[in-house]
């Protein structure tokens, strides 16, 4: 493991700052800060220095601090900017601007081709979103970034689409190609990272640091967080747990191999189900989501088809994931995307009992499991972050603040 530099040291602080301004109710002080993350009182104040310096936090009145100073209370300042959040999933493209607070201004949703997408039409789609958004309504704040999370793995650094299932792609540099048409800072990354980043921030991972975040849709996986930081891997690749065996010579599975997690618990998965269990049932569709929200409905008015592809589903969900908890024994594991939505908490019941039969009473001491609290879309709000992620660590904006700052105070030493 690289050693930590006191620039990622600085970094992650200024995360974990920011986090506990976004987790508040409402305005809060620095000393409810330094109490929440845990770090010095002298490194909140330099931290928060230098946020409301980038224009990041503005002070939001004062409260009595019996008989001292009256502490400031300190709120994101939502103006400072804007963010986009793109969703690049199997069957559209779901693009989102959002102001520095985080919440979503404008959205739309725009339909990819039914079949043989190319690279070409995926950044068409982004580029339309994108600019139809920021010229609606006369849209001029400045844009902080985008991040846009696509299928499969990719190359984070290098913005490439090494691989995505849906289209057996390879080796696409889709930040390149959006760069050439968007003037903005471009991040990429996939929705297992922008769904679990979405929960550090937004939901469970506010109230634990070791948390697993499923996401099942189109395609299934893990995003893994330990000790309050996403982890990746060597690679990029951690979290493809949607493609570990399960049944051997089992379902085949669109990456080729038989037996996969997403071949039982993906909407393609839960379709599947429902054909071996009645190959004429009405809740059979050509759209796979629809089969799922089928699925919901016929559940609640105690349908014993849908009942019975709920339970084998929390089955297949809860056997795979036991595996997973104690491999990596967090505190939380979340249930995330349209799967876990429409399902909801019979999914969530029914899978909490398989995986207490499965998994070691170590790794369940600690554990809660629950559906994703995120509002809305997840991995557009995830994307959205890692274009707030990008501008905090920004050399430029930040190093010009501390510059500054060590110029003020080397001026205030000289003088006299």
């Amino acid at each position: 493991m690289a050693k930590r530099t006191a620039q990622d040291i600085r970094r992650r602080n200024r995360f974990d700052a920011l986090r506990c301004v976004f987790a508040a109710a409402g305005p809060v002080s620095r000393q409810e800060i330094a109490a929440a993350t845990g770090l010095s009182f002298a490194t909140v104040a330099n931290l928060v220095a230098e946020l409301l310096e980038a224009g990041v936090l503005a002070e939001a009145g004062h409260e009595d601090s019996k008989g001292g100073r009256p502490r400031a209370r300190l709120a994101v300042n939502a103006e400072r900017g804007t963010l986009i959040g793109i969703d690049v999933a199997e069957t559209s493209v779901q693009v989102e601007l959002f102001d520095l607070a985080l919440t979503v201004l404008r959205s739309v949703r725009l339909p990819l081709p039914q079949a043989d997408v190319r690279p070409e039409d995926v950044v068409e789609a982004i580029v339309a979103g994108v600019e139809g958004l920021t010229d609606t309504a006369g849209t001029s704040t400045h844009i902080l970034g985008a991040g846009v999370s696509v299928p499969g793995h990719v190359e984070r650094e290098g913005g490439v689409s090494v691989f995505s299932p849906y289209w057996s792609w390879r080796d696409v540099p889709l930040r390149s190609l959006l760069a050439e048409r968007l003037p903005m800072p471009l991040y990429l990354d996939n929705p297992l990272k922008a769904g679990t980043v979405a929960e550090m921030w937004f939901g469970a991972g506010r109230e634990v640091d070791d948390l697993v975040v499923v996401t099942l849709r189109a395609g299934v996986g893990a995003g893994i967080a330990i000790d309050g930081a996403l982890y990746r891997g060597a690679t990029n690749s951690a979290g493809e747990w949607g493609h570990t065996c399960l049944v051997p010579g089992g379902r085949e599975c669109r990456c080729g191999r038989r037996g996969c997690v997403e071949a039982y618990v993906s909407t393609r998965g839960i379709a599947r189900t429902v054909r071996e269990l009645d190959e004429n049932s009405p809740l059979l569709d050509a759209d796979e989501d629809a089969v799922v929200a089928k699925v919901a409905d016929a559940c609640a008015r105690g349908d014993a088809v849908a009942a019975e592809t709920v339970a084998r589903t929390a089955h297949y969900l809860g056997t795979a994931a036991a595996d997973l908890l104690n491999l990596f024994n967090p505190q939380a594991l979340v249930l995330g995307g349209r799967v876990a939505d429409r399902l909801g908490e019979p999914l969530l019941r029914q899978t909490r009992d398989v995986i207490a039969e499965h998994a070691l009473p170590a790794t369940l001491q600690a554990l809660t499991c629950r559906l994703s609290t995120v509002a809305d879309n997840p991995v557009t709000l995830g994307a959205a972050t890692f274009a707030l992620e990008g501008f905090l660590d920004d050399r430029e904006t930040f190093g010009t603040v501390a510059a500054g700052r060590r110029a003020a105070r080397a001026a205030r030493e000289r003088t006299p």
